[in-house]
C-alpha cells in the first residue's frame, strides 16, 4: 500500500475534529462543541450575534420549553451556525426530528407557556401613534373654535337685537306745573314776596299754596324748585322725606309735619 506523502496524516495521539452532526447529537450540543473547538466564549457570542445569553445557554441546553416558539428557534440556529460557519440545514432538520418527542408540538407550534417571550412591535408605529393623536387633537381644536364661533354669534345677534330697540330710559321729567300770575306766562309767582326753595333727592308730587291762593306749584317734582309768593304758604308733600325746603334762605325741618311719610302744613316767615 503507498502512502501519499503530501497527504495529511493524524498525528499519533490526537483525535481529528469532527464538524458533521452525529445521528443521536441534538442540535444546540452540536452547535456547542463547535463554539468550543472554536475556542469561542459564549459571552462573545451574544454580543456579536446580540441574542440575550440566557436564549444562547438555552439553545446549546436544547431546552426548548425555555424558548419561544420553534419558528424562532430555527432562526436562532441559522443565525448561530452561520456565526460558526456550519452548515444550518442540518441543524434544522434534526431540530422538526426531536421537538415534537421533546415538547409533544408541531415544530410550527408556539408555546404559550415559554418563559421567554418575544415582544412585537405594538399596532402601529410611533409615526401611526402620533398621527392619530394629531388628529384626536385637531378634532378637540375645530369643535372648540366652532363652540367659540357659536357662542359670539349668539352674543353678537343679542347685541344687535339690543341696538336695535329703543331702549326705553325712564327719564324722570318734571310734571310740575308752576301757576304764573299775570298773562305774560312768567314762571315768576310775585315781584316781591317770599322765596320757598324745595330741594328733591327723588321724586315726589308737591302741592304749594300762597296767602293770595296762587298756586304756585303742583305735580311730580325731581330738580330743584325754586318759587316767590306771599306766606303764609299751604304746602303737600307726598314724599317729604326726599324734600329739603327752606324760605327766605332759611332751612325748615320737616319732622314736625311728617305723618308716615307725608307732610301737610302751613308755612309762615
Amino acid at each position: 500500500m503507498e502512502v501519499n506523502p503530501n497527504s495529511p496524516q493524524p498525528t499519533q495521539g490526537t483525535t481529528p475534529v469532527s464538524h458533521a452532526l452525529g445521528n443521536v447529537q441534538r442540535p444546540g450540543e452540536y452547535l456547542r462543541q463547535i463554539r468550543v473547538n472554536q475556542k469561542r466564549e459564549l459571552d462573545d457570542v451574544s454580543k456579536d450575534l446580540k441574542i440575550p445569553l440566557k436564549t444562547l445557554m438555552a439553545l446549546e441546553q436544547d431546552e426548548y420549553t425555555a424558548l419561544p416558539e420553534a419558528t424562532f428557534i430555527k432562526g436562532y440556529y441559522r443565525t448561530y451556525a452561520k456565526y460558526l460557519q456550519v452548515d444550518a440545514s442540518v441543524i434544522i432538520q434534526r431540530f422538526d426530528e426531536i421537538y415534537a418527542n421533546d415538547t409533544g408540538l408541531l415544530p410550527n407550534h408556539a408555546l404559550n407557556n415559554s418563559p421567554i417571550k418575544i415582544m412585537g412591535k405594538l399596532p402601529g408605529s410611533n409615526r401611526d401613534r402620533n398621527k392619530k393623536w394629531l388628529t384626536r387633537i385637531a378634532i378637540i381644536v375645530a369643535v372648540l373654535l366652532l363652540l367659540w364661533a357659536l357662542v359670539a354669534l349668539i352674543q353678537n345677534w343679542m347685541s344687535s337685537g339690543q341696538e336695535g330697540a329703543e331702549p326705553e330710559i325712564a327719564v324722570l321729567q318734571s310734571d310740575v306745573q308752576i301757576i304764573s300770575d299775570n298773562a305774560t306766562g312768567s314762571t315768576t309767582a310775585l315781584a316781591s314776596g317770599d322765596q320757598l326753595n324745595l330741594q328733591f333727592a327723588r321724586p315726589t308730587s308737591v302741592h304749594i299754596i300762597d296767602a293770595a291762593g296762587n298756586v304756585l306749584a303742583t305735580g311730580r317734582q325731581a330738580s330743584t324748585l325754586n318759587l316767590q309768593g306771599q306766606a303764609p304758604f299751604q304746602i303737600r308733600l307726598d314724599d317729604a322725606t326726599a324734600v329739603s325746603l327752606s324760605l327766605n334762605n332759611e332751612s325748615i325741618s320737616l319732622s314736625p309735619y311728617t305723618v308716615n311719610g307725608k307732610a301737610e302744613f302751613r308755612l309762615s316767615r
